[in-house]
């Protein structure tokens, strides 16, 4: 799926088969997430982007060739069944040698700095770094959830967040990465409040076990008064300056907020009431997906069961749906709510 104009219909064609870099390896798309962020990046809020593209980030499928330069020792065969995280990491750079790949200072993001997996084929660079093996059991649709939105929740809950035992939190925003913050939360055990626009989304947080709460004005209020005075954690996961401020408004003193919905284009900017950050040391944090020596411990907590992305999935689409569906993602609530997978 190719656009060639930002914010133009996208189209289904033929492109030739991409090359596979040297260090890096060429994979066989079998599903493939949509998310937010491909509606950024095809409406011109990613400045990274160049036209043509082809959009997608979250993918897995069947490993179909490896570069020249990839070690034998790295263990990958053609035929293995493999995902990787949206950010392709360079493995030299100081971030990536304290493990921190997930902020590589040399990274490129399939679907924004190069060409995604909104096709048969995507290239995975840095391959020894890159690739991830898919435990027996879990499949591609499943595994293709995980790619941005479960993985990017799980770690600004678990380790950014640093969710507790005894804790309340608050997620503003139920789509995909909130309904998987919801599910992660729910699963620690801790009180969990659910803020949407959508009554689907917000019935959808409901089936999970989270407390559902109007979003809109008035949102940080109605959250307070639900739990007595404001929650300690608290993530924005829609991506506005809207939700970002009743996020941080959600919260107790010493509170933190985490920002996982992008805030792009003209919003890159947007203001918070800094007043109240220092007034009640409240904490700001960020999150931006997850290293990839964190998704083994991810996968297999899926593959055990310990949580079921799979029951975030709306609905699977075909590649001719793509179009119409990544348009729908500019209005909140247009597109149902849980996850939109492409199965290819």
């Amino acid at each position: 799926m190719l656009f060639e104009e930002f914010g133009a219909a996208p189209r289904v064609t033929d492109v030739p088969k991409p090359a596979c870099p040297p260090r890096g390896a060429l994979v066989r798309v079998r599903a493939t997430g949509l998310c937010r962020s491909d509606w950024h990046a095809w409406s011109g809020h990613d400045d990274s982007v160049r036209l043509p593209h082809v959009p997608g980030h979250e993918f897995a499928g069947d490993l179909v060739e490896l570069g020249s330069e990839v070690p034998e020792d790295a263990g990958w065969s053609v035929g293995d069944r493999v995902t990787a995280p949206f950010i392709y990491a360079c493995g030299r750079c100081d971030e990536c040698a304290a493990g921190d790949s997930q902020v590589c200072r040399n990274q490129r993001q399939p679907g924004f700095t190069q060409w995604g997996s909104f096709a048969e084929y995507v290239v995975v660079e840095e391959a020894s770094r890159n690739l991830l093996r898919l435990p027996e059991g879990l499949d591609y649709v499943e595994a293709a959830s995980l790619g941005c939105r479960f993985a990017t929740a799980y770690r600004a809950i678990v380790t950014r967040g640093r969710l507790e035992t005894g804790e309340r939190i608050a997620v503003h925003g139920c789509g995909g990465v909130g309904l998987s913050a919801v599910m992660i939360a729910v699963a620690a055990g801790v009180e969990v409040y659910a803020v949407d626009v959508s009554d689907a989304a917000l019935a959808a947080a409901a089936a999970l076990g989270a407390i559902p709460i109007a979003g809109g004005e008035g949102a940080a209020e109605r959250v307070r008064e639900a739990s007595g005075g404001g929650v300690e954690l608290s993530v924005d996961a829609f991506g506005s300056p809207q939700t970002a401020v009743a996020s941080l408004r959600s919260l107790k003193p010493k509170g933190r907020h985490v920002q996982i919905g992008l805030l792009l284009g003209d919003q890159a900017s947007a203001a918070l009431p800094m007043d109240e950050v220092i007034a009640r040391e409240l904490e700001v944090l960020g999150s931006h997906g997850m290293s990839t020596g964190e998704y083994p411990v991810l996968l297999g907590a899926v593959a055990d069961e310990a949580f079921r992305p799979i029951e975030l999935v709306g609905r699977t689409i075909g590649l001719d749906d793509v179009p119409d569906a990544l348009a729908a993602m500019g209005t909140p609530g247009a597109s149902g709510s849980g996850m939109t997978v492409v199965a290819l």
